[in-house]
């Protein structure tokens, strides 16, 4: 067993102690990996909660500033994150999230790119989608479900939606209005997953 594994299985224990968790959807996880999955922000431990009933390994970026405590960085790169900074084009890591695609693996962003403090989407970012269009990759929809603050024993509801196919996000150019009416897609699939 490795690493990866290991942590899964203590924070799959953890997470049903400490949170009243249920999972709906799961019928929807392929069985392989080579998709992005995105997934709604509410809490630090949003990358646990939509990773710990997959079989595959999540890849997923993680602010430069949290990689800065050497022990920290290199406990959350044993567990798939890589570096991006904040405010710059992010170049190097859409390229290192297109090889976790192209490896066959499952790339994880959290698209609105900081947390919702209301459990209100936020505006989407393009990022999931250009890695999408620059691989041919589907998209598997997430939200983190749960009222007002994580607390102890907090009722949290993890949704998996229907795979967005890339065919169906259009996305053969990756111009400005592909991208625009993709990330509607994106958004109104995820509202959708909410709201249910």
């Amino acid at each position: 067993m490795g690493f990866y594994e290991f942590a899964r299985g203590v924070t799959r224990g953890f997470c049903k102690v400490a949170y009243h968790i249920t999972f709906e959807g799961l019928e929807n996880i392929p069985a392989d990996g080579g998709y992005v999955l995105c997934s709604n922000h509410r809490s630090y431990l949003d990358p646990v909660f939509v990773g710990i009933r997959l079989r595959q390994r999540l890849h997923f970026m993680a602010k430069k500033e949290l990689f800065r405590n050497r022990f920290f960085g290199a406990l959350i790169s044993k567990l798939g994150a890589f570096p991006v900074e904040k405010g710059k084009d992010g170049g190097e890591a859409i390229e290192k999230a297109e090889a976790v695609i192209r490896d066959k693996k499952v790339f994880a962003i959290f698209p609105e790119g900081t947390r919702s403090k209301t459990g209100e989407l936020l505006r989407l970012r393009s990022g999931a989608l250009v890695v999408a269009a620059q691989t041919g990759a589907d998209i598997l929809p997430v939200t983190v479900n749960f009222q007002g603050k994580l607390r102890f024993r907090t009722r949290v509801v993890i949704r998996y939606g229907d795979m967005i196919s890339h065919e169906k996000l259009g996305l053969t150019e990756a111009s400005p209005k592909q991208l625009r009416q993709a990330n509607k897609l994106l958004t109104e699939t995820m509202l959708g997953l909410l709201h249910m």
